[in-house]
Formats: C-alpha cells, sequence, structure tokens
C-alpha cells in the first residue's frame, strides 16, 4: 500500500466519532514501537516529522524507515510535516513526498496568517498533499515551538469560518488549553469545550486537531524520577478529556512527549538496574517494546480508531 494522504482518515474519524493518532517519529525503535502497535490493532496511522527530527535524522532516511513500515504492516500511514513554520520548508517535503503538510503562521496576524496559508495550500493541493493550518497560539515547549504563557491565546471561533473559506485549507488546529512539552497544567487541568463546540457548530464537518495533547503518563515520570531523571510537576491531558474531544469535531490528536517519556523511562531503569550494559539493543529494544504498549493504548482507549484501518 502507499501513502495515503488525511482526506479520507479524517472523513471517516469524523462520522465514527473517532480520532486518528500523529505520532512523532525521529528513530527506528519509534517508527517500528508506533507502527507494530497499529499493525496488531488495525489502526489507521499518522507519521509526523517535525523540522527538527528532519535535521536529526534526515529526510531521506526517515522516508525509507516509514517506506519499511508500510511494506511491513500494510496499513494506511500518512507522513505529516509537523509545525512547519515557512513556505520554503513545506514546499521542500512536498516535493520530498510527504502526504500532508502542517503550516504553522499562528503566531502571525489574522491575515497574514491566511496569506501564508493560502501560499502552501496553493502548492500543496495540485500535488494532492493535504494541509493543516493554526488558529491560536498553544503554550509551552517542544523542539522548535517555544511560547510562553502570556503569548498563548485560544481560538477565536468568529475566526474559523473566514480563515477556512479564504485558505482552503484542509484541517485546523485550535488551542483550547492543550500546551507543548511535559509540563502542561499547574493546577487542575482543563481543556475549553465550548470553544470546541462552538468552532463544530460554526464550520459542521470540518477535521479539527489538537496539539499538545501528550498525557505525561505518571508512571513514566515517577519511573524517570525514580532512576535519576529529575521531571518534578509534569503533568499532561487526561485521557478521558482527549477521549471526549476525539467523540466530537477533534479527528487528529498528537502525541510526542508520552512517547519520549515511555523511551527515557525504560532506558533509565535498564541502566539502573545493569549498570554495566552497553549493548543498544539491550536498552532500545525494551524501550521500543515500551512505546507499542503506549501506542495500543491510545489507539484502543483514548483514540477509539482500533479496527478502522
Amino acid at each position: 500500500m502507499p501513502l495515503v494522504t488525511t482526506k479520507d482518515m479524517f472523513k471517516k474519524a469524523y462520522e465514527g466519532g473517532y480520532a486518528i493518532g500523529a505520532f512523532n517519529v525521529n528513530n527506528m525503535e519509534i517508527v517500528q514501537g508506533i507502527t507494530e502497535a497499529a499493525k496488531e490493532v488495525n489502526a489507521p496511522l499518522i507519521l509526523q516529522v517535525s523540522a527538527g527530527a528532519r535535521k536529526y535524522a534526515n529526510h531521506t532516511y526517515l522516508m525509507k524507515l516509514i517506506e519499511a513500515a508500510i511494506i511491513e504492516t500494510g496499513l494506511p500511514i500518512a507522513v505529516h510535516l509537523d509545525h512547519g513554520d515557512s513556505f520554503e520548508l513545506c514546499k521542500s517535503c512536498v516535493d520530498g513526498g510527504f502526504t500532508s503538510v502542517m503550516i504553522d503562521a499562528s503566531h502571525l496576524s489574522f491575515e497574514e496568517n491566511i496569506a501564508l496559508t493560502k501560499q502552501v495550500v496553493d502548492y500543496a493541493h495540485p500535488r494532492n498533499v493535504a494541509v493543516e493550518a493554526e488558529l491560536g497560539r498553544l503554550a509551552g515547549i517542544e523542539d522548535a515551538v517555544n511560547v510562553s504563557a502570556e503569548e498563548a491565546s485560544y481560538t477565536d471561533p468568529k475566526q474559523v469560518e473566514e480563515f477556512v473559506e479564504r485558505t482552503g485549507v484542509d484541517s485546523l488546529a485550535i488551542a483550547i488549553g492543550t500546551s507543548h512539552g511535559a509540563y502542561k497544567f499547574t493546577g487542575e487541568a482543563k481543556l475549553r469545550f465550548d470553544i470546541l463546540e462552538e468552532i463544530q457548530k460554526r464550520i459542521p464537518g470540518f477535521p479539527i486537531v489538537l496539539h499538545g495533547a501528550s498525557s505525561v503518563i505518571p508512571e513514566y515520570v515517577d519511573q524517570v524520577n525514580t532512576f535519576g531523571g529529575k521531571m518534578p510537576g509534569a503533568k499532561g491531558v487526561p485521557e478521558d478529556m482527549l477521549r471526549k474531544a476525539a467523540s466530537m469535531a477533534v479527528c487528529k490528536i498528537n502525541i510526542d512527549s508520552d512517547l519520549r517519556l515511555a523511551m527515557t523511562a525504560t532506558i533509565r531503569k535498564v541502566f539502573a538496574e545493569n549498570p554495566t550494559e552497553f549493548d543498544p539493543r539491550k536498552y532500545l529494544g525494551p524501550a521500543r517494546s515500551e512505546i507499542k504498549k503506549l501506542v495500543i493504548n491510545k489507539l484502543v482507549n483514548v483514540l477509539g480508531c482500533a479496527g478502522k484501518a
């Protein structure tokens, strides 16, 4: 099966009341853990690549790893650029075989956001590549994304109809209280479902995306801290909130920090319990298995997309 776009995925997800997992990939073990999980539960999949991952692992290596995953699993997989910050980066990924790109111009004015998004749409659509954009700004730090709490802003529902109509974008990332990184909340977790509901009313049937949606699973945080790490106060989005969002207009939920935590917690444990170990297979193998376990839980119990491939 060749790479697929997200358009049919999102249509089925919206109608079915579930979301597709968009998992960030950086190396072979992460790709394998995610795709083996999706194969086991027969789930559609989006593998997304940030500019930082592309720089770290090399575009060609990542695309060949994903090609191998498609051969091994036979699953419908889309490859998505996460947080593209320029037309040039989006164009490079379109030309390089990605089937979906995100242009993140949320830091610009409304008119500038529209103009840059439309420029990407006009290039991508004739090449059968879907485009995601963003309205509102999420706080937090992850890869090249660094937005302070003061700079963050909720999405204004009154802007979404005009934005979607003028840009021709295929999906829209919104800000309703999620944030990037492992420190999402200092107090009680809260998402603005009222904003999501208003957006759903204004653009019915249109696929919405949640960024910064890792749950920062406490067991992994505890394991990191137990075996020498320092992550006090790390807190994510509760999984029941994500399931509720997936039952509404949210068709794509981004997950990155949880993958990093699963890998790091496992490797720290191996090193602590086996201090003489130096074979990468002996710590990357268990980390890969833990990522698979994590992703199966997300696909089945959080996203609701198991069996939907």
